[in-house]
């Protein structure tokens, strides 16, 4: 499936992007929301290679986790940008990355609910 590697491929460019703004975060804030951010970015990339490896109902459990790490990751986002660690452009240009990969997860998703058990997606 063709959008299965296009998410790999921005999720892959977001983690890339993110990591090193967010060790620019406040030290104070290091072992706190930075570490959660990464820890929910890097859990969903996870997710993901954990789901296609699988099939059917495990695959959609696991699909299901991957956008919980994804709405973690948009609540740590908001708040970085809130506190002043993200400027504007940078919240901006993140938030459009993740809305991208929000909607190749929930097409990935619902490939995944409309197929039969035996079949592949």
């Amino acid at each position: 499936m063709s959008e299965e590697m296009v998410i790999f491929t921005r999720t892959y460019d977001f983690i890339t992007w993110l990591i090193p703004v967010a060790e620019r975060f406040p030290r104070s804030q290091r072992f706190v929301i930075t570490q959660r951010l990464q820890n929910a970015a890097l859990n969903f990339q996870e997710l993901l290679i954990e789901a296609n490896a699988r099939r059917g109902a495990q695959r959609a459990a696991l699909l299901k986790q991957a956008d919980v790490e994804l709405r973690k990751v948009r609540l740590y986002l908001r708040l970085s940008e809130k506190w002043g660690w993200l400027t504007s452009g940078q919240y901006r240009h993140v938030s459009e990355m993740v809305a991208e990969i929000g909607c190749l997860l929930g097409g990935w998703q619902k490939t995944v609910t409309a197929a039969p058990e035996g079949a592949l997606p």
